[in-house]
Order: C-alpha cells, then structure tokens, then sequence
C-alpha cells in the first residue's frame, strides 16, 4: 500500500522516568481489560557488585525504561499475516488498526508481532491493538499517551517532521526491542545514557509481571 505520510512515535528514553502515566491514561482511555496493554513500559537493567581487594564493592548496574505500543511499521507482519485483511494499513497515516467486523480472533497476528502490539480480547473475541488515537489526530489532538507523559518523553506525528524535530535520535535497535530491521518500525529514540543495543545479554526486562 502506498501510505501518503507515514506518521510514529518518538521516545525520548533518556527522561522516561517509568512512571506508566502513559500505560495507565491508555488503559483507561480505551477502557482496555485485564490482560489487554496496548502500550508498555519496560524496565531494562543489569550489572552487578563486586568486591575489591581493599574492602570496597565495584559495582557496574545500570537500568532504563522503555515505553512501546505498536510503532505502525513499514512492513507489519501483523498486516501481512492476517488471512482476512482485517489488519490493515490507513493509506493517509499509515496507522495500523483492526477491522473488528473482519477480524475472527485467530491470533497469527500476535504471534507475528515482535512487539507484542496485537492484544485478543477474550470478552470481544477479536484482537485489538493500539490504534494511534486515530479520532483523536484526525481532530489534530495527538495520542493520549503523548498527551499524558509528564516528562514530555513521547511525540507522535508525521516521520519526516519528527526526524527534523529530534535530530539526534536513532532507530529504535535498544534492548530490550528487536531489531528495527525486522519490520522497520515507524519509530525514533534517543537513547537512555546506559542503553544497550538489541540483543544485549548484559542486561535482562526486570518487571515482566507489568508488561
């Protein structure tokens, strides 16, 4: 599909303070279940102390957080996946949604999914995901989630403006994502002081039991 302007997000990683404002203002803005997160923070850290011959400890730990929802990907597995063509691309954004008259719940486009963006909602019985606050940019109001981080560590608009807007930000290939070359994200980061590069054993997701 040729999409007119692709829009994503930015994530300023280095003032994300892992408060979940933005995973909280999500749940609550779609009324989302138990069980069903469209948007994730994931705290990434590692390191360890270590004695020294003079008595005193050495220590290399570090941590991070990362916020990810879905980043509305040039190439969506999820989109490619999905035997009905429920999962679809807008053709003037790009946003990914879910065409919930379509959609019949088999899941391959959560198993696809490195990001874990597709969520099945067991009460609806189809997948859903999140959906860029679609109603809320067609009225020029960004996503909930930009709107509610109080650290201003998210953005979201068209790619080409946030690339000129945060000159210093780099493809998204921080652990604990994969590699932005599976699906090429519509995603930019500026990276946390101590993060590390996808696939990074140096560190591991410290609160699985939240994301």
């Amino acid at each position: 599909m040729q999409v007119k302007q692709q829009y994503g997000f930015y994530v300023d990683a280095s003032k994300c303070t892992g408060c979940k404002t933005c995973h909280v203002s999500c749940k609550d803005k779609n009324d989302l279940p138990v069980g069903v997160i469209w948007r994730r923070v994931y705290e990434y850290g590692g390191g360890d102390w270590a004695p020294q011959a003079d008595g005193t400890m050495k220590q290399n730990v570090f941590a991070y957080y990362m916020s990810i929802g879905c980043n509305h990907c040039s190439k969506p597995p999820c989109v490619e996946i999905c035997p009905t063509g429920a999962m679809h691309k807008r053709a003037k954004d790009g946003i990914v949604r879910v065409d919930t008259e379509q959609c019949i719940g088999c899941e391959m486009c959560a198993e696809m999914c490195p990001y874990d963006a597709p969520q099945y909602d067991k009460a609806k019985g189809h997948m859903t995901k999140c959906d860029g606050c679609f109603e809320r940019i067609d009225m020029g109001l960004k996503p909930i989630c930009v709107e509610s981080c109080p650290m201003r560590a998210l953005d979201f608009g068209p790619m080409d403006e946030l690339k000129a807007k945060y000159p210093n930000a780099v493809k998204p290939d921080i652990a604990p994502l994969p590699s932005s070359d599976i699906t090429q994200p519509s995603l930019i980061v500026a990276p946390n002081r101590h993060s590390r590069p996808c696939g990074s054993e140096q560190g591991k997701v410290l609160n699985w039991a939240e994301v």
